[in-house]
């Protein structure tokens, strides 16, 4: 696929998230000054223990407030999918978060002032559980269809062998070779462990229910990045969850050259888990240390966090120098 094009397709994404998430902003802010009349004065911002009002500002400081940080998100995350996503996975996570940022809290402001509605004094508000909930739910289920949704890469291969540098394992003459690795990561359990039991023990000091259902998320999260299972065979490179999901393929025919490389988790990549790092790079690491680098055709490359990497290379780096014999 042509660089040009490449670049049309991640702008493309790009403008029509950022503008799909700004339209949802200005439409929930829209919506929720038309209440003004409606609405006490001033409003509920803020719940503490027992979700009871502990908080109030003014009606246009409230969505000012809102609606401003959603725009940075939004075109925070615009920005990165622009200028970083040469390759689908990028354009995706970049997509899921934008809608995800948008709807969130357009979904917390609308609903915030639509349980304020009708009344005289903001003291007299319902709680937030449910409202959470719905947020949650509300905002993460169509960031999930939105990034599914981004089409992925089209096929770019190449017929080039990977340099004569680059290391090589021995083949024997028409052997089926294939390599599998395994990694897991306390950080992630260190990191996210007493992170849950924080967002827990906030719920019942509160008892604002609802934010359990943050803690469901951050389960998710936690065991999809706690593990990683790396293959690679005659179909090239595959990297998954240990749980199977998220899934990310390397074809052997876009291959151009696997290596090694030392990962330093928060100066490469801000952090540890599936990580979009400088240069658009796809990272998914579980530690610092050695990892396995494969670059692909179309300025693509991804870097793994995986024991015995050199062997992991050297294996693809023959793959590709059989494959493209024939």
């Amino acid at each position: 696929m042509p660089q040009s094009s490449v670049s049309v397709r991640r702008r493309l994404t790009a403008a029509v998230v950022t503008i799909g998430g700004v339209v949802v902003l200005a439409v929930a802010a829209i919506v929720s000054w038309s209440w003004r009349s409606q609405l006490p004065d001033p409003v509920a911002s803020h719940w503490g223990k027992g979700d009871i009002p502990n908080g109030f500002s003014s009606l246009s400081s409230f969505i000012g407030t809102l609606i401003g940080l959603g725009l940075v998100l939004v075109l925070g995350f615009g920005a990165v999918t622009w200028a970083l996503g040469q390759s689908a996975v990028i354009r995706r996570i970049g997509a899921g978060a934008t809608v995800w940022a948008a709807l969130f809290l357009s979904i917390i402001l609308v609903g915030t002032l639509a349980n304020q509605r009708g009344l005289v004094d903001a003291r007299d508000a319902r709680g937030l559980g449910s409202l959470i909930v719905i947020a949650v739910l509300g905002s993460l289920v169509p960031a999930v269809i939105v990034a599914v949704a981004v089409p992925g890469d089209p096929p770019q291969p190449t017929d080039v062998a990977p340099a004569p540098d680059a290391p090589r394992a021995r083949l024997l003459g028409g052997e089926s070779t294939s390599w599998t690795g395994r990694q897991s990561s306390p950080m992630v359990f260190v990191i996210g462990v007493p992170a849950t039991a924080l967002i827990v023990g906030l719920a019942v000091w509160t008892r604002l229910w609802g934010v359990l259902a943050v803690v469901a998320v951050v389960l998710v999260l936690l065991v999809s990045m706690s593990s990683l299972v790396v293959r690679v065979d005659r179909s090239g490179l595959t990297v998954r969850s240990g749980v199977g999901l998220p899934r990310y393929r390397v074809p052997l025919d876009e291959i151009v050259r696997a290596d090694v490389t030392q990962v330093s988790p928060l100066g490469d990549f801000g952090g540890w888990g599936w990580r979009v790092g400088r240069g658009g790079r796809v990272g998914v690491v579980l530690r610092s240390g050695e990892g396995l680098l494969v670059e692909r055709t179309g300025g693509r490359s991804i870097v793994v966090t995986v024991d015995d990497a050199a062997t992991a290379a050297g294996v693809i780096n023959a793959l590709a120098d059989r494959a493209r014999a024939h």
